[in-house]
């Protein structure tokens, strides 16, 4: 009887140690914290990580591309900042922006025709400047402005046979008159007399409206065909620079009495 109450004993021993062992495993031995879910959760939980770093990555992207794109467009801004305001002021002054315009145009038209022969800067000439830039200030800015407004309510289309039109009528009427007073302006103002004056033009006339045939043609064609009328003076200023130098080295020749003498 002794040995079935032991082993009795031994067997109730086991049957708890066992459901010690059991219920320990099955415990959380952190206390708090619950173990890990198996399954799904385990890649629910485990995706967040790899969710962010990408967010986090992007981020840093974005930072760096605005950052380069504000330094970028600051310059950008700046400049279509001073095209808006020169349209602008074409708009609502046009006569005096495009006045100026031309000045300055002539003004660095006629120091590049110095440069070209001389080798000091103590050889230019400043009133010679000065008459240029009061040229295309008071002169020939103001007709520009009028003579392509003319054109314009004249030939209004801007197909290829009234483009031929307009550019007949600056090679036949506006470029021969404006080569006259320039060139007569510019002798008057170096202190020549009438006769002096009608000598220079049968001397240089001539010739500078055929060197204008060969080069205002296709300028005239680009401003007409391409440009709005309130920004063709400006068109044909930029095309002006080359021909100024040109034409401001024939306004500086000799007058044709000292030529003869």
């Amino acid at each position: 009887m002794t040995g079935a109450l032991f082993r009795n004993a031994a067997s109730d021993a086991a049957r708890i140690f066992r459901l010690k062992l059991t219920t320990t495993a099955s415990a959380n031995p952190f206390g708090k914290l619950d173990p890990l879910p198996i399954g799904g959760n385990i890649q629910r939980l485990q995706s967040r990580p790899f969710y962010r770093t990408p967010q986090f990555l992007g981020k840093a992207k974005e930072t760096g591309v605005s950052g380069f794109c504000s330094s970028s467009s600051s310059s950008t801004v700046s400049t279509a900042g001073f095209i808006g305001w020169y349209l602008g002021m074409v708009k609502s002054r046009p006569v005096l922006t495009k006045s100026i315009t031309s000045s300055l145009i002539y003004i660095a038209a006629d120091l590049s025709s110095q440069t070209i022969p001389q080798a000091s800067v103590d050889s230019y000439d400043l009133v010679r400047t000065a008459r240029m830039g009061g040229y295309g200030l008071l002169i020939l800015g103001p007709t520009l402005h009028y003579w392509f407004n003319l054109m314009s309510s004249l030939f209004p289309k801007r197909d290829l046979i009234t483009t031929f039109k307009k550019m007949a009528m600056g090679q036949t009427v506006y470029g021969p008159a404006m080569n006259v007073v320039f060139f007569s302006l510019n002798a008057a103002l170096q202190g020549e007399n009438g006769s002096e004056i009608v000598a220079r033009l049968k001397r240089d006339l001539l010739p500078t409206m055929l060197n204008g045939v060969m080069y205002w043609p296709l300028c005239d064609f680009i401003t007409f065909k391409f440009c709005p009328v309130y920004l063709q003076p400006l068109v044909s200023n930029s095309f002006s620079y080359l021909w100024t130098i040109y034409i401001t080295y024939m306004a500086s020749r000799a007058t044709p009495t000292a030529i003869e003498i």
